[in-house]
């Protein structure tokens, strides 16, 4: 029996990721934590980890994309990325929540995982998930909401946080003020959105059945853009 193999894609945010998985085994990840659009780097670094690889595009079993919250442009242009290939090749897409695969990178973690993003306004994208041994549970599913309403939850669960995420140097005064247990803070190295714990946790939903048409796929924004947002401001400020 062949060996499952994966292709995970990360544009969710600054960070553009792209990632091969095979049977646990993560063969190449290309991140990049650098002011260039996501159009400009994703397809260069997908080809590059599949040269070096001498991975055949053919060979995928599946495409995992983290499907949002996020950039609305980088979700955008990850999503057409994996449709594109997708359709091409006949693979099927595995939609993989951003902030679940953030979490996910805390394998194994005592803590309350809270992925944090900014969303801005004095809100984030965020969710909660639980690992009891090898389980990975969703205690709060991915939402937009502000940070004093997030620590009123978590202080709900009795539990210690570990926050992830790029909405940590923006909110963490802000929560270290608010907190009323300790609260811990993920490295540098495992802070940032990642293609390799899309394509792990991708891996998963697969072998669960969890994967959908390339042609069906969409991402998950959990709110408007801020052009549209402040748009509506607008025409409600002339309709008043």
């Amino acid at each position: 029996m062949e060996k499952m193999k994966i292709l995970g894609i990360e544009t969710s945010s600054l960070v553009a990721s792209a990632a091969i998985w095979e049977e646990d085994v993560i063969v190449a990840e290309y991140t990049v934590n650098f002011k260039k659009t996501h159009s400009q780097t994703l397809l260069p670094m997908i080809d590059e980890i599949v040269r070096m690889t001498e991975t055949q595009l053919a060979s995928l079993d599946g495409i995992a994309v983290s499907g949002g919250p996020g950039s609305f442009t980088g979700l955008r242009i990850g999503s057409a990325t994996a449709k594109g290939l997708g359709l091409a090749l006949k693979k099927p897409l595995i939609h993989v929540p951003t902030i679940a695969a953030m979490a996910y990178q805390c394998y194994g973690s005592r803590y309350l995982i809270c992925p944090i993003m900014d969303a801005r306004r004095n809100q984030v994208y965020t969710g909660l998930y639980l690992f009891s041994g090898e389980t990975f549970t969703t205690v709060m599913e991915p939402t937009a909401m502000d940070v004093r309403e997030l620590m009123d939850t978590i202080h709900q669960t009795g539990r210690e946080p570990f926050f992830v995420g790029d909405g940590i140097p923006v909110y963490r005064e802000q929560i270290e003020q608010m907190a009323e247990c300790p609260c811990h803070f993920a490295p540098a190295f495992m802070n940032r959105q990642r293609a390799a714990a899309v394509a792990s946790l991708g891996a998963v939903y697969m072998k669960e059945g969890r994967i959908e048409t390339a042609a069906a796929h969409q991402p998950e924004y959990l709110r408007k853009p801020q052009a549209e947002r402040e748009r509506e401001a607008r025409e409600r400020e002339q309709n008043a």
